[in-house]
């Protein structure tokens, strides 16, 4: 897609300071990074959402995203890594080709003030939690 700017990163059409590269994933610093080491890991080839990726593909994808997270945190003397995959645009998701992001943490940084970010204040019932994982299981 002639558009998106990690198509034209992958087709080196665009710059990018590029971490890793094989034939079909690349690994970049992000341009607004939440901490210095923030990196962006990449399929060249365009697919939008964890929907379309290819198992192959993303398999592949999450090896390197490993190999990345490792390098970030010894590179940075990170205190913690986060992963982050986002999907369409209620999932927050701002550039609409896959893309995982490797945050280098630290206590202290902008992002620990937001706390615990994927725990609900909310405790579900068992029955509820039942009926879920039935509805869900009818699509696996």
């Amino acid at each position: 897609m002639k558009d998106c700017i990690f198509c034209r990163i992958a087709s080196k059409k665009a710059d990018a300071e590029i971490l890793y590269e094989d034939d079909k994933v690349l690994a970049l610093l992000d341009m607004k990074p939440f901490n210095p080491g923030h990196a962006l890991v990449i399929p060249r080839e365009h697919f939008e959402t964890i929907y379309d990726i290819p198992e192959d593909i993303i398999a592949h994808l999450y090896k390197i995203v490993k190999k990345i997270a490792i390098a970030v945190k010894k590179a940075t003397n990170a205190e913690g890594i986060n992963t982050i995959q986002s999907n369409e645009l209620a999932g927050n998701q701002g550039i609409f080709h896959f893309h995982t992001h490797v945050i280098p943490r630290y206590f202290g940084d902008a992002l620990s003030d937001l706390g615990p970010v994927w725990e609900s204040t909310i405790q579900a019932e068992r029955k509820e939690l039942k009926d879920e994982a039935e509805r869900i299981r009818r699509f696996i």
